[in-house]
């Protein structure tokens, strides 16, 4: 373990550039018709500028964090952030739809080069029985990116014009670079060799598995092209991610996921519950912001607005989060935090119909900055404290990869029943022009797509209760003197470890 004397300067410097990349994971949603207005393009095209991002940002996450292990964290994510911000300018300049597509696949990139060291440096430099309330924090940012996305996202296209939402990373990133490579320590990198055929299944299954899901609507689940279809290229996806895991436990040499890491109980568990959490996350705020923006005729940054409670309550309570986890045990905090949330997320289904007075939605918003507080710090704690240095790469690449490909699913999976619920409950014809209408939704539709959007709701209300489902079963924490013994048998116990409460 590199515990260093004054982790917290370094932590700050990594999560202002963490903060950076999950805005803008939901900022571009909020700019999407001003782009297809200046850029003179069509829907489908500019639901390519957030797709090209996942997909860029979900793929290398697994290869990313072990080049952090290799050349070092601090290194590799200066570089993320330098490709991150140069590609933020490039967006920004686009004269065209194209254009704007390959520069934000760059960006996610740039995202996929950082998100792991940020994980893998806390775990490096915090000792275990300290990370509670490092993770809080790392926690707290997602939380509150979540929010200001959309929020700042408004404020920007309405004030500056859509290219600023991309314009702004610029003087952020280089504050977040100076800051990094002040603050950051070097930590010891560790010789991996590298799995090529690994990294090329791993790369080839995730690409066709995420595009196949992200993609669906758009072809109605059928033909893409040729003999190509959105069935066969999930189902190929999964094939060859089978054959990925299959590889990894018969490979000789060194395996891009180290499968011996799924044998910690509690971090397959904690791997499953953030799918979950991701899944929800990503699924929720489409029903909601329709609901707001088509039903109670908000704007963007006012539908955003209604999501104060929830940043206020998460951002507060996170730190004290973090420090309680260091005392009790992660699973009640987990498990009370996602029960928490799936009961805000069917408040909010049932508040959902045409003439609920809006301040109303405010309390589950609440409820649920509560409940988010009580889930990212405990399943991040609980997922990298049995994780030795060698490893601290491969585990935060895995854990983030099942986010990402659990928003991916939540994305998809919440377009699909959405459009299903429109159909079931709008009069025939009508449900294609509700979804294209902007704010111009009859009111005689208004009961019916109300009713749309709280059946969609309860969709994330139920996949949140396996992060639950998980999070019970967590096993009890390890002491840290057996941490440390363990992968540093020779050191015996440090001062650092004897020191604990």
């Amino acid at each position: 373990m590199e515990i260093v004397a004054k982790p917290w300067p370094a932590l700050w410097a990594l999560v202002l550039g963490f903060f950076m990349i999950l805005v803008d994971s939901t900022i571009v949603s909020v700019a999407n018709p001003k782009i297809m207005e200046g850029l003179n393009t069509d829907i489908n095209s500019v639901i390519w500028v957030t797709s090209a991002y996942l997909l860029a940002y979900a793929v290398p996450l697994l290869v990313t964090g072990r080049l952090g292990d290799k050349y070092g964290p601090k290194n590799l994510y200066l570089v993320g952030l330098s490709v991150f911000t140069l590609a933020s300018l490039w967006c920004g300049l686009s004269g065209d739809i194209g254009m704007l597509i390959w520069a934000r696949a760059v960006q996610g990139l740039g995202a996929a080069m950082m998100t792991p060291q940020t994980m893998a440096v806390i775990t490096r430099i915090f000792a275990p029985d300290k990370r509670g309330p490092a993770m809080g924090l790392w926690g707290a940012t997602a939380g509150v990116a979540m929010l200001v996305g959309p929020i700042l996202g408004g404020v920007l296209v309405d004030g500056l014009g859509w290219e600023w939402i991309f314009f702004v990373n610029v003087p952020v990133g280089i504050v977040a670079f100076v800051m990094a490579w002040r603050l950051v320590p070097k930590l010891a990198t560790h010789n991996h060799t590298f799995d090529l055929l690994g990294i090329l299944l791993s790369s080839v299954g995730l690409f066709m598995l995420v595009f196949g899901i992200q993609e669906g609507e758009k072809y109605d689940w059928g033909t893409i092209a040729g003999p190509f279809s959105v069935w066969g290229l999930i189902i190929a996806g999964v094939v060859v991610l089978v054959l990925f895991v299959i590889w990894q436990a018969v490979t000789k040499g060194e395996p891009l996921v180290p499968l011996h890491l799924f044998k910690f109980r509690n971090f397959s568990l904690a791997n499953v519950a953030i799918m979950s959490m991701g899944f929800s996350i990503t699924a929720m705020s489409l029903p909601l912001f329709f609901y707001y923006q088509l039903v109670r005729g908000m704007t963007p940054t006012q539908s955003a607005l209604m999501m104060i409670p929830m940043a206020l309550f998460s951002g507060i309570l996170a730190p004290f989060v973090g420090k309680l986890v260091d005392i009790v045990n992660p699973r009640y905090v987990a498990f009370t935090g996602f029960i928490l949330m799936s009961v805000s997320l069917l408040w909010t289904a049932a508040l959902m119909s045409a003439d609920t007075p809006i301040w109303l939605f405010l309390l589950p918003s609440g409820l649920l900055g509560i409940a988010s507080s009580g889930i990212w710090a405990p399943l991040s704690t609980t997922a990298t404290r049995n994780l030795g240095p060698r490893e601290a790469g491969a585990g935060a690449g895995i854990y983030n990869t099942t986010r990402q490909i659990g928003a991916v699913l939540g994305s998809a999976a919440i377009a699909v029943l959405i459009t299903a619920r429109l159909s079931a409950e709008l009069p025939a014809g009508s449900a294609e022009g509700a979804q294209g209408m902007g704010g111009q939704l009859p009111e005689a539709l208004h009961a019916g797509f109300s009713t749309a959007m709280a059946q969609s709701t309860i969709l994330p209300a139920a996949v949140v209760l396996l992060g639950a489902a998980m999070a019970i079963l967590f096993a009890k924490p390890r002491p840290v003197d057996a941490i440390y013994a363990e992968f540093d048998p020779s050191a015996g116990k440090p001062a650092s470890a004897s020191q604990q409460h």
